[in-house]
């Protein structure tokens, strides 16, 4: 009996430690850690040369990687039904700061098509955001405290185009720093040798010329015509001749 009531205490210990190791396991599991939360959103927006609407499934958790929102303001206005205030605030923001630094509005906008797309509330990979696609460390050299900000990231990035424009003197290898950054088209003297860079560089400059091909062609200023000249009254004055008659003439 003395046998049998402690085989019976030893498997009741048993199994309540199986159950205690089991309860915790199932408390540590991360089956159990709730999921942040996720939205996910339909945005459907348009194609700011063609016109045409364009539907993307954007996945956005309330925060973005470094714990800073997107703006909701923002995120409405990128997926509004009527896009033309988007693409008017775009278009307005791209002409006063190429105007303000100097630069081409058509390769700030070849810039920001290879970039995001006209998407401001896009992220990439490696956590560029906007619709200049500025990564962190440029957001604060050129003052940002927004990215989603439409005014503020377009400003900073043709701030930053201004610079590499002025810094190469060439358009293509400005463009080719802005994608792979300063010190890469320094050290190689030219377009790095990157296949990312290379592709980026093309698909830019072909945004470009399709850009300026598509653009209104300026129409040269008028001249009006000159105006006849009034006629002049001259002066009638009276004489006489050799035979003593009083004659007219004019002078």
């Amino acid at each position: 009996m003395a046998y049998n009531r402690t085989n019976k205490f030893m498997c009741y210990c048993s199994v309540g430690a199986a159950l205690a190791l089991s309860t915790g396991l199932r408390a540590q599991s991360p089956a159990a850690v709730p999921a942040p939360a996720v939205r996910t959103s339909s945005v459907v927006r348009a194609d700011l040369r063609t016109g045409r609407l364009i539907r993307t499934v954007v996945v956005a958790s309330s925060a973005g990687r470094d714990g800073r929102r997107v703006p909701e303001d923002t995120l409405k206005t990128a997926g509004k039904a009527d896009f033309s205030s988007l693409r008017e605030l775009v278009n307005r923001e791209v002409d006063g700061s190429s105007v303000r630094h100097g630069i081409d509005p058509l390769l700030v906008h070849s810039v920001i098509r290879v970039e995001s797309n006209y998407n401001p509330v896009a992220i990439s990979p490696k956590g560029a955001e906007g619709l200049m696609q500025l990564i962190p460390a440029t957001a604060r050299r050129f003052g940002v405290s927004n990215s989603f900000d439409v005014h503020e990231n377009i400003e900073a990035g043709v701030k930053y185009l201004k610079y590499l424009l002025d810094l190469f003197g060439d358009d293509r290898l400005a463009v080719a720093a802005y994608n792979a950054g300063e010190s890469a088209v320094l050290r190689y003297g030219n377009v790095p040798p990157y296949p990312e860079t290379v592709d980026y560089v093309y698909r830019v400059g072909k945004a470009r010329d399709a850009a300026r091909r598509n653009a209104p062609e300026a129409k040269p200023a008028e001249i009006p015509e000159a105006e006849p000249a009034a006629p002049v009254a001259r002066a009638v004055e009276a004489y006489v001749d050799g035979e003593g008659r009083i004659c007219m003439r004019t002078r």
